[in-house]
């Protein structure tokens, strides 16, 4: 059984693993934030652990297991999905556990420390998305939560790998082929898929908050040029509502954080098929015009 610690601001995780792929993929994306030298100073936030189901089965179509402090959310997944469940794992446990935080399903990017937040359900071409701006000048923050800071538009960075899915896997390998990318998770749920190492100037910025000054909902639609609306403050507020994890747990808090949100913020749904232009539009429309 190997073991080791994620140091992953806010949070720290303490993995146990027994599937080889798992230690060794943590390490390639993760870089100085994984250590398998256990400091036991250290305040660990929650115990992980990612192994193979016991019995004849390990042997016979193995399965891996996932557990958040002895608990176990999902059923088995293949042993070749082990690493994907765990950085699946991480999401469900920050999700489900954490109250400090206003918590919306979003990646999360800046330009001179101004956040903007991309809130969408998947297919929507989040994580490509994500994966070209962190990769052309914007600080990645997050590829799946923004953690904003109650009564605030204060984001707080929860640098971890882009998973990137299907067609994208091919695309960011042939542009950004000097980045690290973990082992293939096959025929998952979600198709075949892959995470991405997140820069490394993103992990040196892991701890600088950002101001939140836009939210859009972006749509990848592969015969569309660029398409912008402004919405309205009931719309945008119903999509963020949609998006939030703990909207209900954290209650008036929240609803109280994501109106003063809206209020503050520039809001837009867009649909494209070029990269660029959304960058050229996120960088003058709402970088540069807040």
């Amino acid at each position: 059984m190997q073991t080791f610690q994620l140091s992953l601001p806010p949070f720290t995780f303490q993995v146990e693993t027994n599937i080889s792929l798992v230690a060794r993929n943590a390490n390639s994306l993760y870089g100085s934030a994984y250590s398998d030298e256990i400091d036991p100073l250290v305040y660990v936030d929650y115990y992980l652990s990612a192994t193979y189901s016991g019995g004849i089965r390990r042997f016979y179509k193995p399965q891996a297991r996932f557990l958040c402090d002895e608990r176990e959310p999902f059923k088995p997944l293949k042993a070749n999905q082990a690493y994907a469940m765990l950085e699946w794992g991480m999401n469900w446990t920050v999700a489900a556990h954490e109250l400090q935080y206003a918590i919306v399903h979003s990646a999360v990017l800046a330009k001179d420390d101004k956040a903007i937040l991309f809130p969408a359900p998947p297919g929507s071409g989040k994580s490509t998305l994500t994966a070209h701006l962190s990769q052309n000048g914007w600080r990645l923050l997050s590829d799946e939560m923004a953690l904003i800071i109650p009564g605030t538009n204060q984001v707080i960075p929860f640098v971890r790998p882009i998973c990137l899915k299907n067609s994208s896997i091919a695309l960011a390998k042939q542009w950004f082929p000097e980045c690290v990318f973990s082992t293939v998770a096959a025929d998952t749920h979600k198709g075949d898929v892959i995470h991405m190492a997140a820069p490394k100037a993103a992990f040196e910025q892991n701890r600088t908050a950002a101001t939140i000054v836009g939210i859009v909902y972006p749509n990848y639609k592969v015969d569309r040029k660029l398409d912008i609306y402004q919405l309205n403050m009931t719309e945008s507020f119903m999509q963020l509502v949609d998006n939030s994890f703990n909207f209900t747990a954290i209650g008036e808090s929240s609803f109280d954080t994501i109106t003063s949100l809206i209020e503050k913020t520039k809001h837009f749904e867009i649909f494209y098929n070029d990269l660029n232009e959304v960058d050229l539009f996120l960088t003058e429309d709402i970088i540069n015009a807040s």
